[in-house]
């Protein structure tokens, strides 16, 4: 009898997973082990494992569909038997949207049907159009051939209605497209990839190769002055993906729910820069470069092990206080961020975090992190220092109870040894929940931390 793989829940938040793509194909022999396709949740991008040996016997949803948890994905057994389409998957395997509306509810009908002024009408599935995704390598492609001639009357060019919703928001015109879906129709994922390498843009007619295609509509025009004329960008409405649906959810939860409150403290970052160069000039020819927030997780997790009532978290009627310092950190994403986990931090060198540090992030912008790597943090530190930002208040990312912010480093007039001279200052900023973190204990954890910062060396012992 056949297996049916259903879709699993590949992070705690997870309620639907979008199929990026089948890594097999109908047909293909597979064993436990093996990967079969790339889903997409709201944190990051995952294959799926088979755990079954036999045959792909059948795929119940395409590429680019967005499939709930629990739902049938494929089904997987010995070859020649048969497989039926599991009932509980007719409306569930593929978000159902309606087509966007137009001025006349027929319009898609009679746009398929009625021939343009030369005589054709829209490309039928399966022919080659002028510009598609190149299946074997995954690229998009632009052809300088001419859109294909349709006979009056031919195939409408098939499209799946997420895919057709997505295209109108990005302006793709979706019948310069070769799907790659099953029987030639077009998915979400198509569209991703034209826009991805901005092409069949609607109003933009093909260009020849190695010529860039006219602005379409929405495109600022130039002006006479210092300053471009027109709309800064083309009107449009965007579908929320899973990740920023999560981030929403997950926020507004944090700031209506959980007390904060802010306690900001100036550090002279003049030792720990020095410390840095010193370092990174020292160990070039080893390939060492430590970065500030480098230190910065590491004396976090040091103050947590100073004062380790800060790490901990609310579970309502109880406090858990965390035996080790689990220090995650904000990783800015196209469409939010994701908070990557250096796990006992406390006990690791600052070398060895930095190089942790980059593995995870560079993991997180291609979404290839795995639920243990973003999960289980105790302390989060946010960094938006190199982004010139001087300080600001984050949101606590439950369950944590406190969210370090970390702003940029200032050359400015400081006091020193009773003199005025220039100095170089950074201001960090402790988001608390004051359910579990009151103010004098989240002032006994910034001092810590501005005591270790300000001499950095103690992170080297």
């Amino acid at each position: 009898m056949a297996e049916i793989i259903e879709m699993p829940k590949l992070s705690d938040t997870m309620t639907v997973g979008t199929l990026v793509k089948w890594l097999k194909q109908e047909g293909d022999a597979v064993k436990t082990g093996d990967m079969l396709a790339e889903v997409e949740t709201d944190k990051a991008t995952m294959e799926l494992e088979c755990f079954f040996d036999g045959v792909l016997l059948k795929i119940f949803s395409e590429a680019g569909s967005q499939v709930p948890i629990g739902a049938p994905l494929c089904a997987v057994g010995k070859p020649g038997e048969t497989v039926e389409t599991p009932k509980n998957l007719a409306p569930a395997a593929e978000t159902k949207l309606p087509p966007p509306p137009a001025e006349n509810p027929k319009a898609d009908e009679l746009k398929a049907e009625k021939p343009t002024s030369s005589g054709n009408t829209e490309p039928q599935p399966g022919t080659p159009a002028a510009v598609g995704p190149d299946l074997a390598s995954g690229r998009v492609h632009q052809d300088t051939a001419p859109l294909p001639s349709v006979p009056p009357g031919g195939a409408r060019q098939r499209i799946s209605p997420l895919a057709r919703k997505f295209a109108k928001e990005k302006g793709i015109d979706y019948t310069r497209l070769q799907g790659s879906g099953r029987g030639g129709r077009i998915v979400r994922a198509d569209i991703v990839a034209a826009e991805t390498a901005g092409i069949a843009k609607i109003g933009a007619p093909l260009a020849p190769a190695g010529k860039p295609a006219p602005s379409g509509p929405g495109a600022p025009a130039t002006g006479t002055g210092h300053f471009a004329k027109g709309p800064i960008q083309e009107e449009r409405t965007v579908a929320v993906s899973n990740m920023r649906g999560t981030i929403a959810k997950r926020l507004l939860e944090s700031k209506t729910t959980i007390p904060h409150f802010y306690l900001d403290i100036e550090v002279d970052a003049e030792p720990l820069l020095a410390l840095r160069q010193q370092l990174n000039t020292g160990l070039e020819a080893d390939g060492v470069k430590l970065s500030v927030n480098d230190f910065i997780l590491k004396a976090s997790a040091e103050a947590l092990r100073r004062v380790p009532a800060v790490n901990a978290s609310w579970e309502g009627s109880l406090i858990r206080y965390y035996s080790a310092a689990h220090v995650s950190f904000a990783v800015a994403m196209p469409d939010g961020l994701i908070t990557p986990v250096i796990r006992e931090a406390h006990v690791k060198t600052v070398f060895q975090i930095s190089a942790e540090a980059k593995t995870l992030g560079k993991k997180a912008k291609d979404k290839k992190l795995t639920p243990a790597e973003f999960t289980g943090g105790t302390f989060c530190v946010s960094n938006l220092g190199m982004m010139g930002i001087t300080k600001f208040n984050a949101i606590i990312n439950p369950p944590n109870s406190a969210i370090l912010g970390v702003g940029t480093t200032v050359t400015k007039p400081v006091v020193k040894n009773g003199a005025i001279v220039i100095g170089q200052t950074m201001t960090l900023t402790l988001s608390c929940d004051h359910r579990v973190v009151d103010g004098a204990l989240g002032a006994q954890y910034m001092s810590a931390l501005k005591a270790i910062l300000e001499n950095p060396a103690l992170l080297l012992v």
